[in-house]
């Protein structure tokens, strides 16, 4: 009788203990799950590059930068969740106020920032590779590349991408344009390879900086090439006395008309051997397409584009024009001769 009683209050005091346990579990369970999801430090959305690393090092990491409060309830709530997926080291963005799930979440299933870097149409080599340098967020060095080798335009990436890759990009997306347009072509062009097409539409681009205009300027070369006539196209003389570059601080000269280079074009027939920049779509589509006009001149018209003649005798009135624009704008002085001004 005494062991049954005894028993009885064994049993009574292990219910005790037992709901007391599951007491300070539930306690325990709802002040985690408080933690879990209140809301965390952030006081404004932020990108952030989350470094590579385990579970604790991350946290650390997230607790340096302001984006959690407590280390050890992130470890804690990524280890018990740790079946939701793992934890991507790249750079993203994190909501203001982020609590640690919603923390967790963005690590495991967002999507990486995307960064731009543009490329602008008639940049030449140096310049490309200078716009990949300037490029924040990408890594490694420029790889040599040719002239005209890649297609201006936009492209994404991800933090810790290589510059490598990015130009890898920007040059296959060259190729697959320029297959696509040269297949297309409009017949009888006096452009006998793809790369003809490249080193003529980067004249073009170079010439004006005027979309509307490209077609006119390419009609303009294709015609003189047709007739045997010297292109006679200032930047490449530019690209000829300056090794390369796109500018010079300085006009053109008599000497630099006169260089024997086989990239200026004053002295040379024909093309050059290979393009003075990166010409765009629209520059290739233009050679490619051109309209049909009887034009074989252009010359600045003072406002920014030009004016477009047939004859010689026309294009020296339009250059005659152009010079009364610039002597008025120089307050009467003579205007400095330009080979923009001489016959094409």
């Amino acid at each position: 009788m005494f062991a049954l009683a005894g028993m009885g209050r064994l049993l009574r005091w292990a219910g005790i203990v037992l709901a007391g346990v599951a007491l300070l579990a539930g306690l325990a369970a709802w002040q985690g799950l408080r933690l879990y999801r209140a809301p965390g430090p952030l006081a404004d959305s932020r990108q952030y590059v989350v470094p590579r690393g385990g579970i604790e090092a991350i946290g650390q990491a997230l607790l340096g930068a302001g984006i959690i409060a407590d280390a050890r309830a992130f470890t804690l709530a990524a280890w018990l969740t740790r079946r939701d997926g793992t934890l991507h080291a790249a750079e993203l963005v994190f909501p203001a106020g982020a609590s640690i799930e919603q923390v967790l979440d963005v690590l495991r299933h967002a999507r990486p920032v995307q960064r731009r870097v543009t490329i602008a149409e008639g940049l030449t080599a140096s310049q490309v590779a200078a716009v990949l340098e300037r490029a924040e967020g990408l890594v490694g060095s420029v790889p040599a590349m040719a002239e005209g080798s890649v297609l201006p335009e936009t492209y994404a990436f991800q933090y810790g991408e290589s510059r490598a890759a990015v130009l890898a990009r920007a040059q296959a997306a060259m190729a697959q344009a320029l297959a696509e347009l040269w297949a297309g072509r409009a017949a009888n062009l006096p452009l006998a390879t793809p790369l003809q097409a490249v080193t003529l539409a980067s004249i073009v681009e170079r010439e004006t900086g005027l979309a509307v205009e490209r077609p006119r300027v390419a009609a303009v070369f294709i015609n003189r090439l047709r007739r045997g006539m010297k292109l006679q196209s200032d930047p490449t003389v530019v690209f000829a006395a300056t090794g390369g570059a796109a500018s010079m601080d300085r006009p053109i000269s008599r000497a630099d008309l006169d260089r024997d280079h086989p990239y200026n074009t004053y002295r040379i027939p024909g093309l050059p051997p290979g393009p003075i920049a990166s010409p765009g779509r629209e520059a290739l589509r233009a050679v490619l397409h051109p309209p049909a006009t009887e034009e074989l001149f252009f010359v600045a018209d003072g406002t920014g584009g030009h004016t477009f003649t047939r004859t010689e005798d026309e294009h020296n009135r339009a250059v005659r024009r152009w010079r009364e624009i610039e002597r008025a704008r120089n307050g009467g002085a003579a205007a400095p001769t330009a080979p923009s001004t001489r016959s094409r």
